[in-house]
């Protein structure tokens, strides 16, 4: 054979290794039928040996491996079990199984250079007693030609997909079954295990982060919490190859596979699509040409599915969508996993803890000098595992974030980072405290730059980042508070401790000193929005309070801005300015009226306002300052159903909306979905007119009983973030 044949068959290799990376779980290799000692006598037949003819696998949902290893929810006609926990097979042979002659074993590989030392190639033998958590196999019941196994993997396996092979010993060789995907096994994370790093065990919490395949994404903002539901549909057909792609796209290589630390930081890093063409772009302009508006998503799976079947980012995505993408990922793996909003979100982007609004001479925010802003709320996730590479005591919930904010590592990726850790301080621990800790710590500071060129801090505000961290309760829809997870109450001496930790770790806090600071301690300052539904009137009120026995005058300037969750605005749409005049040891309100026709041409996504109030009290030539966020309330579609809701026969949905708006509404695409009822589906409507009401009706055959959930959207570029959602209760035929 010629040498550049022979070269070119072989993989490439570097000068470091003798093998070549094994990072894709896709990728197989040959396995030989018939392993020879050396050569074989002209008389061999390996008919005369002991053979396997069948293996049964107890594959299907009802059979006993799926049903307890919690697994039967998966739309997936292979064995799925999780590791650590014994599972069974049934291995028929030509002939009765005699233990005194006959030698066989079980080889589970795992990608193309499978290694025993590298956990990518498993043989076990057949032995009298299972160790728990450790790779075994024996023998529970012989019957004519038959044996049924049970077979042990270890709680700290590769999780991904296994190829098994029955292997007989002759005299002169190895014989092997042949390569048959149909035996192909899923070993996932197991939440119910002890020895795995994910064990969690509370049962009614591993239904809910391991087992729920619908969620809550609390949004809006601190004054005003909108909810809307979120289907992650873990289980359905082809999420799990795609979840195991996710990693070969990351080129995690198969040996670190049963880490969930390693995972989810691949992860955090794949989710999106900056710096490795992973799986969601993001767009935070409003404009989300060629793509699917991140506001009309009703769950995971499309997004997955078309990612797994085009290898491009899906366009469009912002916080809650990747977010939810990524607790499809860490649920379906078996990681336990929770979606995580905070209201008052920082984004700090140089990390020291404050967040600067430089004020111009007239008390305006400029938008020039201002590089920090404040998110309404940011969606995170948070990952349930042990950290060992940790001291002890900050293992359990996980931030890890799949939104690009900032680099970590040079890669648009965040976390593992201990909640525990963020509490504390401790933010020296991997991965990526310090930006969490800014996020829900910062303290926001107003600068005006004085005439001679000082910076003056006109106020700071300790307590409006991360004012409220909640999640989705365990086992209902409503809201769980786990601020207290998060940070000690808000000036307690524990708080104050934990902040000179952080510091004292390298978070980088400017003091004040250096810039004179006085406030204006006799007047205070509070304004208030009136809840409005989009498309009328509203007014903001703002309330001085004099404490003193002076008479001030407060020259007094409000700006109403559109802006994106994110906090960077759009456009200020309301300018209003007056004077105050503040009677001693008295109150005084006054109202600004906010008219639809000011900010309707205007309007964003999520019908978000934000709200500056500077006042300055002309006889001390102090000012006070405040900023709010508001959200309109954005009117819902309405789902019913009719006919016996029944699996297997076909039932009717119908979605309902009417327009509130005073325009025609053009080019609306309603989604629907419904995990275990029915696929997404998508229906587009050229024109809604005002007032008028638009009705859709679906026919679907749902596959699986028990209470589902129905998700809507509607979205149009004049309105988007209309959500509408009905629990079913599907019965068994």
């Amino acid at each position: 054979m010629s040498e550049t044949t022979d070269k070119e068959k072989k993989p490439p290799l570097n000068g470091r290794r003798a093998l070549p990376s094994n990072n894709s779980n896709d990728e197989e290799n040959e396995v030989p039928e018939m392993e020879a000692f050396g050569l074989i006598p002209r008389g061999f037949n390996p008919t005369d040996y002991l053979r396997v003819v069948d293996i049964h696998m107890f594959k299907e949902p009802h059979e006993i491996n799926k049903q307890q290893h919690h697994t039967d929810k998966y739309y997936n006609p292979k064995l799925i079990v999780r590791r650590g926990q014994s599972f069974q097979i049934q291995v028929d042979f030509n002939r009765p199984y005699n233990p005194e002659t006959d030698r066989f074993w079980l080889e589970y590989l795992i990608g193309r250079y499978p290694q025993q030392n590298k956990g990518t190639y498993i043989p076990i033998l057949v032995r009298d007693v299972l160790k728990p958590g450790e790779w075994g196999a024996k023998i529970t019941h012989k019957e004519n030609n038959s044996i049924r196994l049970s077979i042990m993997s270890s709680a700290t396996c590769i999780v991904g997909k296994f190829r098994l092979y029955v292997a007989v010993l002759t005299p002169f060789g190895i014989l092997r079954t042949h390569r048959n995907s149909a035996t192909d096994t899923y070993i996932l994370f197991n939440p119910w295990c002890q020895q795995d790093a994910v064990y969690l065990d509370d049962e009614k919490e591993r239904e809910e982060y391991v087992l729920n395949d619908v969620g809550i994404v609390f949004h809006g903002n601190i004054n005003d919490i909108k909810l809307r539901s979120w289907s992650y549909g873990q289980f359905e057909e082809n999420i799990l190859d795609a979840c195991l792609f996710l990693m070969d796209k990351a080129e995690l290589e198969l040996s670190g596979r049963g880490n969930p630390i390693k995972i989810c930081r691949v992860a955090s890093a794949v989710i999106n699509s900056r710096d490795d063409n992973g799986v969601i772009a993001g767009s935070w302009d409003n404009t989300y040409t060629n793509g699917v508006p991140p506001s009309a998503w009703t769950g995971s799976v499309d997004i997955l599915l078309e990612y797994y079947s085009s290898k491009q980012p899906v366009r469009y995505g912002q916080c809650w969508v990747f977010a939810g993408v990524f607790n499809t990922f860490l649920r379906c793996l078996g990681i336990p996993a929770r979606l995580i909003t905070n209201y008052s979100s920082a984004h700090d982007n140089n990390a020291n803890l404050q967040l600067d609004f430089f004020l111009d001479e007239e008390g305006k925010v400029d938008a020039t000098t201002t590089k920090d802003s404040v998110w309404n709320y940011h969606c995170w996730n948070e990952a349930w595992m042990t950290r060992p590479d940790l001291p002890v005591g900050f293992g359990g919930w996980q931030v890890v974030d799949g939104t690009p904010q900032e680099t970590s590592d040079g890669m648009y990726r965040c976390g593992p980072a201990s909640v525990q850790a963020i509490k504390h301080g401790h933010v020296c621990f991997q991965f990526d405290a310090p930006f969490v800790y800014a996020e829900v710590n910062s303290d926001i500071v107003y600068l005006r730059r004085a005439k001679n060129g000082t910076q003056v801090i006109e106020n700071i505000d300790t307590t409006h980042v991360g004012q409220l961290i909640v999640t989705k309760e365990v086992g209902r829809d409503g809201m769980m508070e786990i601020t207290e997870e998060y940070k000690f109450q808000e000036g307690s001496e524990e708080e104050r401790l934990a902040l000179e930790t952080a510091v004292m770790y390298g978070v980088k806090k400017q003091t004040t000193q250096d810039t004179s600071y006085q406030p204006q301690t006799d007047v205070d300052m509070e304004f208030q929005v009136q809840k409005a539904v989009l498309g009328s009137d509203f007014k903001v009120t703002i309330t001085f309070r004099n404490k003193s026995r002076n008479t001030y005058t407060a020259t007094t300037y409000l700006s109403g801005n559109i802006v994106f969750y994110t906090g960077v605005t759009k456009n200020e749409f309301k300018k209003h300015s007056f004077s105050a005049k503040l009677e001693p040891y008295s109150s005084s309100a006054f109202d600004v009226v906010i008219k639809s026709s000011e900010y309707l041409s205007d309007l964003l996504d999520q019908a978000s306002f934000h709200f500056f109030v500077t006042a300055r009290i002309n006889e001390t030539g102090k000012i006070l300052a405040m900023q709010k966020a508001t959200v309109l309330e954005i009117p819902s579609l309405r789902i019913k159903t009719q006919g016996a809701m029944v699996a297997g026969k076909e039932m009717s949905v119908t979605v309902e909306f009417t327009n509130p708006l005073k325009q025609t509404l053009e080019n609306v695409t309603l989604r629907l979905e419904g995990p275990g009822v029915l696929r997404t589906m998508k229906k587009e409507f050229r024109q809604i007119p005002m007032n008028s009401t638009l009705i859709w009706e679906v026919k679907c055959i749902p596959n699986r009983p028990g209470l589902r959930k129905l998700i809507a959207s509607l979205n149009c570029d004049a309105l988007r973030h209309v959500y509408g959602e009905l629990n079913v209760q599907i019965q068994k035929p």
